[in-house]
């Protein structure tokens, strides 16, 4: 009986690791063991940093809502409180966009969280 081998699922799997080390330097796109390292590397600090972009684009939301906050006499929290007792459920995202593009929509948000202040 002839030998068999797993020769094709070998080449593949060898292949798809080189294919996606394209583009790194020296040994790391060429030899399949540095290439092997060097692509699980990237594919964990890939999904890290998709995660760590997230959280930093919260932040400079929560930075530019504070900025306007403070421009109108008000503290980033106390909005935040103001407008959850009113029902407003606007993100971050939206609340920030608002107080850079439109001055007075943010400053009507800002009444109607001091109203719920009371």
């Amino acid at each position: 009986m002839p030998r068999s081998t797993n020769a094709p699922a070998s080449r593949k799997r060898r292949s798809r690791v080189l294919r996606e080390a394209r583009g790194f330097r020296g040994s790391r796109s060429k030899l399949f063991r540095q290439a092997t390292e060097a692509v699980d590397r990237a594919m964990r600090l890939a999904y890290i940093n998709r995660k760590e972009k997230k959280a930093e684009y919260r932040r400079l939301w929560t930075v530019r809502l504070s900025a306007a906050c403070r421009a109108n006499g008000i503290s980033y929290s106390r909005l935040i409180e103001g407008l959850t007792k009113m029902g407003v459920t606007l993100n971050r995202k939206m609340l920030s966009e608002i107080a850079i593009q439109d001055a007075e929509g943010f400053t009507s948000l800002i009444a109607v969280a001091q109203k719920g202040l009371g």
